[in-house]
């Protein structure tokens, strides 16, 4: 296994043999039961809340984040951490406010959501939608970036033995169903999180060794040079560049590279809310785990998730910025700089043992987004459209076979975009190419899900042109905005500016896209209501609902009120 050494080899095969045999004890324990279709998609009634809120951070901690994210932490610095940090208000919201509604309804799946609340035809588009997004944009990403980074590691040349690897990994425990997701889910979110925080305190022990020549590293002390050695790596809020064209030749032209992914204080009032609240309260992919507990059990997974969340920027971000000053010092002898390798750069200073540990960890998050993804992508096809449009009187054993065959269907054809990394994702750079496409369909998507739960006179009318409209834009925006009305208005200001790709200078002009999903995301809800104001003031498919469902018991209140509280230390320390 390329720089692995035997000791390497062997915790890596430890890993392996533990979550692959409790896998295939939890398979077989429930292929001897009595299992229907629920029980397999949803493990319904049978997940503890421990296990919930493991199984949201195993599934939501991958490659994208591994690699995508501390390669943000490279080239941009803390503020990226964002995405986790409001992450954590959005899973409070989640708990409080949208899962009460799901399970009062007796919702399963999203597109049952929309087929519930407007109509079949709203329902069906997403559907559709959905699997695409699924398996051409999260399943091709997840695996390319982490096979990519697991070569890397390796050595290079073992790309596509990787890939297939990974695969039947994720296969072993996807085909199992939910229980066997979420309870494996346990392992690898502690392995994740044991080599994450491991790796972090090894890479600010090399930070001390290397920057102030220490003769054993103090990860404290290689902390606080990373802050003294880049300390505007470690500014939350990134400040509007003032020119907005810019060349390679100008050191405005790297600022303006940053903003434009993330728009300081701007997003905060735009896309970033739309980019955590669709991705945990209207993604099938998350919201699963807890559609089969009961009100207490789900919404206590769903807070503790909330509270790892806070600690996730110090494994996933933290090596990046580690990796920048490193870099910039002159010893990561063999890194290119290309922000995407700077975790594996970083995984390559790590001693014997510690890196089999770190390896195990990144494998751990990219088998459990993988097999995660795949069961939502059985589940949405199984019952939303296999059950009720090709074959309405199916058994449950055919459900659980049709799923099971999706499974397989979709990771192959996920196998065949990243084989050849069809889609670009390694020159987009992974993390900000899975926000910025699945931020196409977020504004509409997000907007159809909070007016049906909470406005009562939104129709199924509105919710289709909605999806469509917020589509519409989200591409108008990217593409064709700039050109019809220039590039500085009330609604954004767009920036030009250069960027070298292999050794080709690219000229280009763009709009922050967390901007383009807020003005989407405002623009859709205004048609949404318009349209809306056409029928009649009470939906007739409106969800009842009334102030109880929202109380919170006092556990779920220490829960919010300590992570607000650690939060807003956060904030208050990295402004």
């Amino acid at each position: 296994m390329g720089n692995l050494a035997t000791l390497d080899i062997i915790i890596f095969l430890i890993y392996f043999v533990v979550v692959a045999g409790y896998g295939i004890w939890i398979y077989k324990k429930k292929k001897s039961a009595a299992s229907g279709s629920k029980d397999y998609f949803l493990a319904e009634g049978s997940l503890t809340w421990w296990a919930i809120g493991a199984s949201l951070i195993a599934s939501n901690i991958s490659a994208e984040q591994f690699i995508g994210m501390s390669g943000e932490g490279f080239f941009v610095g803390i503020a990226v951490a964002a995405y986790e940090w409001i992450a954590a208000i959005a899973l409070i919201i989640i708990a409080v406010w949208f899962i009460p509604i799901y399970l009062k309804n007796k919702i399963y799946t999203m597109p049952q959501f929309l087929e519930t609340r407007y109509n079949k035809s709203v329902s069906l588009i997403m559907a559709v939608f959905w699997l695409f997004l699924y398996v051409i944009v999260n399943l091709t990403s997840i695996l390319y970036l982490g096979a990519v980074a697991i070569d890397t590691l390796l050595g290079g040349d073992n790309l596509h033995i990787i890939m297939i690897g990974l695969l039947l990994m994720a296969l072993l425990i996807g085909l199992g169903g939910m229980k066997v997701i979420g309870y494996t889910d346990v392992i690898q979110v502690a392995v994740l999180i044991i080599g994450g925080f491991a790796t972090v305190y090894m890479a600010l022990q090399i930070v001390d060794q290397r920057i102030n020549g220490a003769a054993v590293g103090n990860a404290l002390t290689g902390f606080q040079t990373l802050m003294n050695e880049a300390p505007q790596h470690f500014k939350l809020m990134l400040e509007k560049p003032v020119k907005t064209t810019t060349t390679l030749a100008m050191p405005e032209n790297l600022d303006v590279q940053k903003y434009v992914v993330l728009p300081g204080l701007a997003m905060y009032f735009a896309g970033q809310w739309i980019v955590n609240l669709n991705y945990w309260g209207c993604n099938q992919y998350i919201t699963q785990r807890a559609l089969g507990a009961d009100l207490k059990t789900a919404r206590t997974g769903i807070l503790f998730a909330g509270f790892l969340k806070l600690f996730m920027p110090i494994i996933v971000m933290l090596p990046g910025i580690a990796a920048y000053v490193l870099y910039s010092k002159g010893h990561l002898t063999g890194f290119n700089g290309v922000k995407d390798g700077a975790y594996s750069a970083i995984l390559g200073f790590l001693p014997v043992g510690l890196k089999g540990l770190a390896v195990a960890a990144l494998t751990a998050a990219i088998v459990a987004s993988l097999a995660g993804k795949v069961n939502s992508i059985s589940t949405i096809f199984t019952l939303d459209i296999y059950k009720k449009y090709l074959k309405a009187d199916a058994t449950e054993i055919q459900m659980v076979r049709t799923g099971r065959w999706a499974i397989i269907i979709a990771m192959f054809v996920a196998l065949a975009f990243t084989w050849t990394d069809v889609l670009g994702i390694g020159g987009e750079g992974g993390f900000t190419f899975i926000q910025k496409y699945t931020g196409f369909i977020s504004p509409g998507v997000f907007a159809m899900f909070l007016l049906g739960m909470f406005w009562k006179r939104t129709t199924g009318t509105a919710a289709l042109v909605g999806v469509i409209l917020g589509f519409v834009l989200a591409i108008f925006f990217n593409s064709f905005a700039v050109d019809i009305f220039g590039k500085e208005t009330w609604l954004y200001t767009a920036f030009t500016y250069e960027k070298l790709e292999n050794g080709v200078v690219h000229t280009i002009t763009e709009i922050p896209f967390l901007i383009n999903m807020g003005w989407s995301f405002v623009i859709t809800i205004a048609a949404m209501v318009l349209i809306s104001l056409a029928g009649p003031k009470v939906n007739p498919k409106a969800f009842a609902i009334d102030a109880t469902m929202f109380r919170v018991d006092n556990r779920t209140l220490v829960l919010v009120v300590v992570t607000l509280l650690l939060l807003t230390a956060l904030y208050v320390r990295f402004w």
